[in-house]
């Protein structure tokens, strides 16, 4: 009979021998950290971010060969969302509840974001956005790394209505009927009646997405640029459309120096599907390729070699992803999980020595610090940099140019922990 001890001996090698087995299996599903990607591959808007999709992968195959994180490899999962924002959110309850990703880098246009919002809202997912949009929110599962509207559209106008952009008093905003065309212009038109213009040099036009046929467009721009005051078209015009609209307004010949276009949502890689360099033509940004700095250089490298060098193409939204997840990546090993509320804390203050030359920050708003940057289109279909910012502006989530809006706050750390709280008036404290 065998003794007491010698069976608790028995009973533990099973245990041990149990846990050899079960072990591995448990962590067979943690040996990757999984990376949502959330951008249309097919579609209208896939002009713009397919390469977006591409900036993750690379910026992912990067980490890996740095050991990935907290000891564990990046893995890519990729969905299609293919311009359709009912399937935007389908895709990201999907990359959340099944796939269970740590993080998503996605969306473009600003209905693609609200479509998924109250999903990462009630799952707590985490989401860094990388285009710039029109401001008026601040959610805490979302990272801004795009420009707000005071870090692009205002600046932009200010540029155009001084000396050395033209003295422009006159304007057409022209963009494509959804959110953030819309509520940038409504920033815009308060902004310019603020600065004492009348409504009747403001021009306000919209056009569905995908929008082909600008003749008629163009010729009402023309007319009311030739009312003896300077004219400028700012254009929030989206995806492919883009491609149309400057074809039509080279047709019609519609000088840079007599109307000049300032865009918000064109750079490099929209001009190459354009099929003609709108020469002297101008676009607001945080970021060009042209920009001179060391980071810039070994980010255009880090893309040209990804890609076998067949494309040496950057731009401001790859730079807005660049950042994002370079933050994350700091944060993560700051908080040593991939847990989204230890993440989202880690992510304050978080800050990086950009392709743009500047240190950027990210602030309790969950919006970055940037520089301003405007620039012309060059006959190489580039950019040059004809204005930018002395330091980064901080972005503003709520403008003050909205009276309503001008009276909140984004703070997500206490005693806030809110995206759009009412200040309190000293009295109140």
């Amino acid at each position: 009979m065998k003794s007491a001890s010698a069976l608790r001996g028995i009973v533990l090698g099973f245990f041990v021998l149990q846990l050899v087995l079960v072990v591995p299996a448990a962590r067979a599903g943690e040996d990757t950290i999984k990376i949502g990607i959330l951008h249309s591959l097919s579609g209208t808007m896939a002009i713009s971010e397919s390469v977006l999709k591409d900036t993750v992968l690379m910026l992912i195959a990067d980490q890996n060969k740095k050991g990935g994180l907290l000891g564990r490899k990046l893995e890519p999962i990729i969905v299609d969302p293919a311009s359709d924002w009912d399937v935007f959110a389908e895709k990201a309850r999907e990359l959340l509840t099944k796939e269970k990703v740590a993080v998503v880098f996605g969306c473009w246009t600003s209905v693609s974001r609200k479509s998924v919002l109250p999903i990462f809202e009630q799952l707590n997912g985490l989401l860094f956005y990388s285009v710039q949009y029109e401001g008026e929110e601040s959610s805490r599962n979302i990272f801004y790394t795009g420009a707000a509207p005071n870090q692009q559209a205002i600046p932009a106008v200010r540029y155009l209505m001084s000396k050395d952009g033209g003295e422009v008093r006159r304007w057409v905003l022209l963009g494509t009927d959804y959110v953030y065309p819309r509520t940038t212009n409504r920033i815009l038109s308060a902004y310019l009646a603020a600065e004492g213009v009348s409504s009747e040099d403001i021009m306000t036009i919209y056009t569905p997405f995908g929008h082909s046929d600008w003749r008629e467009i163009i010729e009402r721009i023309k007319a009311f640029g030739s009312q003896g005051k300077k004219t400028a078209v700012i254009s929030t015009i989206n995806g492919d459309a883009n491609t149309h609209f400057y074809r039509e307004l080279a047709e019609q010949q519609i000088d840079a120096n007599a109307i000049p276009v300032m865009a918000f949502s064109v750079g490099e890689r929209e001009l190459l599907g354009a099929g003609i360099v709108p020469v002297g033509h101008l676009a607001a940004w945080n970021y060009f390729q042209s920009i001179k700095s060391p980071e810039n250089e070994a980010f255009v490298k880090m893309w040209a070699d990804f890609n076998g060098q067949r494309d040496k193409i950057t731009n401001d939204p790859m730079e807005a992803t660049f950042i994002g997840f370079r933050m994350w990546a700091q944060a993560v090993v700051q908080a040593g999980t991939t847990d989204v509320d230890a993440v989202r804390q880690a992510m304050y203050g978080q800050r990086i020595k950009a392709p743009s030359g500047f240190e950027v920050v990210m602030n309790t708003n969950h919006h970055l610090s940037k520089p301003v940057m405007i620039g012309k289109i060059n006959s190489s279909g580039t950019f040059d940099i004809i204005w930018q910012s002395i330091n980064p502006v901080r972005a503003d989530a709520w403008s003050k140019y909205i009276p309503d809006s001008a009276k909140r706050t984004a703070d997500w750390t206490f005693p806030w922990v809110c995206g759009g709280c009412i200040e309190p008036t000293f009295k109140e404290w």
